[in-house]
This record gives structure tokens, sequence and C-alpha cells, in this order.
């Protein structure tokens, strides 16, 4: 028998204990990596912006809109390449208020701007006879030409089970009232961290019912002609409304994007101290049953010795039965959590990119579980290993 069969043999004895102990360990290693992928998901929420486009947003918070006056001016600075602008809109399903979907208003090249990042897989034709300008994507034609028009990604569409020029209605929290949308065209995100939960719509709509045609808007976005120049155009765009009633922040899509995830505060920190704690508690359980189970077998260990087994060799079998118990457990886990994680496709109403569990996390766990095959197998392996014949044999009942 060659000390691999052996290894098994003696994990065999006790079943029960084996596969409880790796359960433990394959449990907690998916809490941590799918309490890491909340980091891992919110790291990749960052890279959703680019560096060629920048944001423009009130200097005291998002929350205070701009004036849409400030349009004009913003596309004559050097640099700038177009401008279009958004609001956020944040409604809710009449139907069920816990149904949270992103909704966001946006000016009539809002959508062109993003072109690259989305296709258009399914749209209503504009009405015989209407006028088309020319030059207008034929796939977003009907939802330009109409004013109550919207565009909805492929997931959001399906889950709520929409069809196309469907009305559907939306309760308003910060602009108060029912609203109808006509869907005119779906959207599926080329890159997934674009996200396919959220709906499309005009912000002359907004403006007109919500705002009272106060001309006010959430944020800029600035096309870039060379992104290299970004950092002059932030300068230049801040410069001109330094001393005005409504100053502004510019800043580059990333790093807007980033600001959201500083909003979170210490709560990264928070989960990777929980996951760590969960981690070390099940390093306890499986050094303690490491112990329980070199304890037992003392007397065995005795007769191996006796067999001719080298200290070296005793070492070396209690130490593979741990490493085999947590690693096959972690990487079970790890393996888990990735799986059910993006499976689920959870991505907060469309405020996040579809979580994620990266191969990094996935690597880290796996390396928790070598680790932790490690420290509990550590002990008992010593023990055995200087355990003497006489000392154990005296054991033997």
């Amino acid at each position: 028998m060659n000390l691999l069969s052996l290894i098994l043999v003696n994990l065999g004895r006790n079943k029960r204990r084996t596969v409880l102990t790796m359960m433990s360990v394959m449990i907690a290693l998916f809490l941590f990596c799918a309490l890491r992928g909340v980091l891992d998901t919110l790291n990749e929420s960052i890279k959703i912006g680019s560096e060629s486009k920048l944001i423009t947003r009130n200097a005291i918070s998002l929350i205070f809109p701009l004036p849409l006056s400030y349009r004009e001016r913003l596309a004559t600075i050097p640099g700038v390449q177009e401008v279009s602008y958004a609001n956020w809109f944040g409604g809710r399903d009449p139907v069920d208020n816990s149904n949270f979907y992103a909704q966001f208003a946006g000016s009539e090249n809002y959508l062109t701007m993003y072109r690259a990042d989305y296709d258009i897989i399914a749209y209503d034709k504009p009405p015989p006879g209407a006028a088309v300008p020319p030059g207008m994507d034929p796939t977003l034609a009907a939802y330009m030409l109409e004013r109550e028009a919207c565009v909805v990604g492929e997931k959001l569409f399906k889950r709520m089970g929409w069809k196309l020029g469907q009305q559907v209605k939306v309760s308003g929290t910060i602009f108060p009232g029912t609203w109808t949308f006509n869907i005119r065209a779906v959207y599926r995100a080329k890159d997934p961290q674009f996200g396919e939960e959220a709906l499309f719509f005009h912000w002359k709509y907004l403006s007109e019912k919500g705002m009272g045609g106060q001309g006010q808007v959430g944020w800029y976005t600035l096309q870039l002609a060379d992104p290299g120049r970004a950092g002059d155009v932030t300068r230049a765009v801040d410069a001109l409304y330094e001393n005005s009633a409504a100053s502004t922040h510019t800043e580059t899509e990333r790093a807007f994007q980033a600001g959201f995830v500083s909003m979170y505060g210490n709560v990264p920190f928070l989960i990777g101290v929980i996951g760590l704690a969960v981690v070390f508690a099940i390093l306890m359980v499986a050094a303690n049953t490491m112990m329980m189970a070199t304890r037992e077998r003392t007397a065995e260990v005795g007769v191996m010795k006796t067999l001719g087994f080298e200290d070296g060799t005793i070492f070396r079998i209690v130490l593979a039965e741990a490493a085999v118990i947590t690693l096959g457990g972690g990487i079970i886990g790890a393996l888990l959590a990735k799986w059910a994680i993006e499976s689920s496709g959870f991505n907060a109403g469309g405020l996040l990119p579809p979580m994620t569990v990266s191969w990094a996390t996935v690597a880290t766990g796996v390396g928790i579980a070598v680790l932790m095959g490690a420290t509990s197998g550590i002990i008992p392996a010593v023990q055995a290993s200087r355990l003497k014949i006489v000392d154990a044999l005296r054991r033997v009942e």
C-alpha cells in the first residue's frame, strides 16, 4: 500500500467526521469568496467609466442640478467634441415597490454617445410618413420621434415579461406622479459591466412633466476629442463656472464611478473582516478535528513506527490528511461561490454591474485553504512524528 492509499484509508475510517469537516471548510470558503465578490463587483463598477468622457456635476453634490444653459458654453471649450446631459429618475414599479430598476432621462444624443457600448436587438419602426432626419440611427428612430418612448435593457425586458411597443408605468419618487413609457427598443450590452437592467427615456419628457420646464439637468457628459487633454478640459470647465451660483465639479467618467464606490465608506473593510473571521473560526474547527483524529490513532502510530515508518513519513501522512480535507473543501467552496454568484446575475436593480467573483478571489480562497491545511495539520503532525514507540504502545487497550 502506497502513502496515498494509506492517507485515503485513514480519512475513510470516520467518514462522517471527514465529510462534515470538509463541508465546514467548503462553507467557510464559499462565504469568504461570496463576500469578496461584493468587493470585486464594486471594483468592476469603476471600470465602466471611460477616460475619454468627462462628467460635470454640481460642485456641492450630485443631487443639486445644473442649468441647461451651461450646455452651449461647454460645447465651445477646446477639446470637447460633444456634450450630452441626463438626470436620475429613481421611480418605482407601481405594482411592486420592491421591484426596483434604474431609470435615466437623457438628452437626444445621450444614447448615441454610448452607441459603441450596446447593440439594439429589437426595435419598432417609426410611424409611416414620419419625418426621419437624415443620419438618424434607424434602430432608434421610433424612440427619437416619440416623447414618451423608452429603451430598455434585455435582461430587464425579459424579467418583467414586457413586449415591444408595450406601455409601462412607473411611479415617480423624486418626480411624483404616474409616468407612462412606450417601449420602442431593447438593447443588449456588449460589455456585461454596462448592465442590462436600465430604462432610458427622453429628458424633455421629464423636464416638461416633472420639472415644469425649468431647464435643469443632473449632470453633463463631455465626449473628448483627445483623452490626453482631460486635465486641461477639466480645469477649463470648472474655472468657467467657479464664481457662478452653480459651480461645477468635473472629473473623468471612471473617477465619477469610483466616487460612487467611495460612498460605501468602510463597508469593504467590514466585509473583509467578516470574511476572515469566518475563515478563522473554521480554521479552529479543522485544527481541533485533526488533533482529535491524531490522538485517537496514537497506538496506531506506535505500530507504524515499530514496522519501520520513519518520523518524517508519519509527519507527511498526518499533514497530507489535513491538506486533503481543507484543500478539497476549499476548492469546492471557492468554485461554488463563483458559479452561484455569477449565475444569479444580481446587480442591485441596475445600480451595479452583475455580481462577479474574480479568479483572483478564487485563487485567494484556495490559498487560504492551503494555509488552513498547513496550520491545522502542523501541530498534530509534529506530535505524531515525535511520539516515542514506547509511549504510543503504552496506550494500547
